[in-house]
């Protein structure tokens, strides 16, 4: 059951991408980010009412709740950074480099929870590895002026949060009923989200975004929901160094979608790479 609502996370993630991408073209990435995540919030903290989880709160350990706390505060420094670059660079060339997270990943979650080292994850390891590096238009990276290349180091940082964002949760969600993992964690990126936005006074500008872009947030925002809640299921159910891999299918989706809506095409290099990805992927599940 763990791998469809990882496959499910994936397809959320993908779509929120390209949400995201029309919703923050003419917002503020921060004031973007931070109004997403009210709806998050508020997407989350229903379902935990909805399931009755809110009743366990008082049971969670505090282990469970410092780690939750972390790994929120890597996921808002993941965002922040993720969407600054969507707004500086195009979907094709942000989001292979903010999906290279999976590898570290991988490398974390069998060294640190001790999943083990196997033939087919080391395969699938080079092979998403690879298929990473491939998609990454080094062209596009080596020249132009510094002002366009500044989405290489934001889609970076926003790789190496993100990695951190996955080995924290799995700590913190253990014996935490998912849906309160996720609605616990939603809590410290709004608050952190919010905080960058108050401090740079960009929070002034929200009566300047049009509707369209509100629109597009907020479907964004919801669709970021639906992620979070089946990607914690999966991470608390399975290995995380399949489960990992499995959400970042996610850059299929967004591809795809990037090039029906936005009309960004791969070159032939780049496609390759995903064709990698996907095969190096699904053979996790061999």
């Amino acid at each position: 059951m763990w791998v469809l609502f990882a496959f499910a996370a994936a397809f959320f993630a993908g779509v929120m991408s390209i949400l995201v991408k029309i919703g923050i073209k003419d917002t503020d990435s921060n004031l973007a980010t931070a109004l997403r995540t009210a709806v998050v919030v508020i997407f989350a903290w229903i379902m935990v009412f909805v399931v009755g989880s809110h009743r366990t709160l008082a049971d969670v350990e505090m282990k469970s709740i410092i780690f939750l706390v972390l790994s929120g505060l890597a996921t808002g420094g993941s965002w922040l950074c993720y969407f600054k670059a969507l707004q500086v660079g195009s979907v094709n060339k942000v989001v292979p480099v903010d999906k290279s997270s999976v590898v570290l990943t991988m490398l974390f979650s069998m060294i640190f929870f001790n999943e083990g080292f196997t033939v087919i994850k080391v395969f699938a390891l080079i092979l998403i590895g690879v298929g990473t590096y491939m998609m990454i238009e080094r062209k596009q990276i080596s020249t132009g002026d510094s002002e366009s290349r500044k989405w290489i180091v934001y889609a970076a940082l926003s790789a190496v949060f993100a990695s951190m964002t996955a080995v924290l949760g799995k700590i913190g969600i253990t014996g935490v009923e998912s849906n309160l993992g996720t609605a616990i964690r939603t809590i410290v990126v709004l608050i952190m989200a919010w905080s960058v936005v108050i401090a740079q006074g960009k929070h002034k500008e929200i009566k300047n975004i049009d509707l369209r872009s509100r629109v597009f947030l907020g479907l964004s925002g919801l669709a970021t929901g639906f992620s979070w809640l089946c990607f914690y299921y999966a991470l608390q159910q399975g290995p995380v160094s399949v489960v990992i891999p499995i959400d970042k299918l996610s850059i299929l989706v967004t591809v795809v979608f990037s090039y029906f809506l936005l009309k960004e095409k791969l070159n032939k290099l780049p496609l390759i790479g995903l064709i990698l990805i996907v095969i190096g992927t699904l053979s996790l599940l061999i």
